[in-house]
């Protein structure tokens, strides 16, 4: 199976972009999110804007949801409420 970085939808503070990264390398995101506060106080917060450039270019994950559930994401399909003739 192919490994690719995605955001985390289960391990996210803000964005889920140290989450992803923590994923796919296999390591604690909490020590990814240290090693960027790191960065942050080092670089005066030079890192924060490629936090927002990984949140802009690294994809979300993609579920495969049951038609049945996709109204808990916001898709509802109102066609059960047609009248049916």
């Amino acid at each position: 199976m192919e490994k690719k970085l995605t955001l985390s939808k289960d391990d996210k503070m803000i964005a889920g972009v140290c989450g992803g990264i923590g994923e796919y390398f296999k390591i604690d995101p909490t020590i990814v999110r240290l090693f960027f506060i790191l960065l942050s106080f080092i670089f005066l917060g030079s890192p924060i804007p490629i936090y927002i450039i990984f949140w802009i270019i690294i994809p979300s994950k993609k579920f495969n949801t049951p038609p049945s559930q996709k109204h808990k994401e916001g898709f509802y399909d109102f066609s059960e409420f047609d009248d049916k003739k």
